[in-house]
């Protein structure tokens, strides 16, 4: 079974930088595309960023174009989110999921949770406070 597990999250001052990690273990994510998400206090869940499983394609939502940046390190089996120039907005606990594509152009990036994603970690919470 593929579990994840975020890390990276922590309290940071508007404008600064954090750098979230997705590790996965029980199965390599060679073949899974991997979404991030974030959930506010009182708000729905949001797609992030996405990523496909080879890393040729990626997504981002319209709030962090320009400031976060998705990767991907199959060796290490791991999935990155440098985010930039944060904001107090930007303060929620961000999750990864994973989704195995099982389509021949393996181009699948998941921003949206209607997916249906196989995996999902805890969370990490990232908050922008001065």
């Amino acid at each position: 079974q593929l579990q994840l597990v975020e890390s990276g999250g922590g309290l940071v001052q508007p404008g600064g930088s954090l750098r979230l990690s997705c590790a996965a273990s029980g199965y390599s994510l060679d073949y899974f595309a991997i979404g991030w998400f974030r959930q506010a206090p009182g708000t729905e869940r949001e797609g992030v960023s996405c990523i496909s499983t080879g890393g040729s394609r990626t997504n981002y939502g319209d709030s962090v174009k320009g400031r976060f940046t998705i990767s991907r390190d199959n060796a290490k089996n791991t999935v990155y989110l440098q985010m930039n120039n944060l904001k107090s907005e930007d303060t929620a606990v961000y999750y990864c999921a994973a989704i195995q594509d099982v389509t021949s152009v393996q181009a699948m990036c998941p921003l949206s949770e209607d997916y249906g994603m196989d995996s999902w970690g805890v969370g990490t919470l990232v908050t922008v406070s001065s």
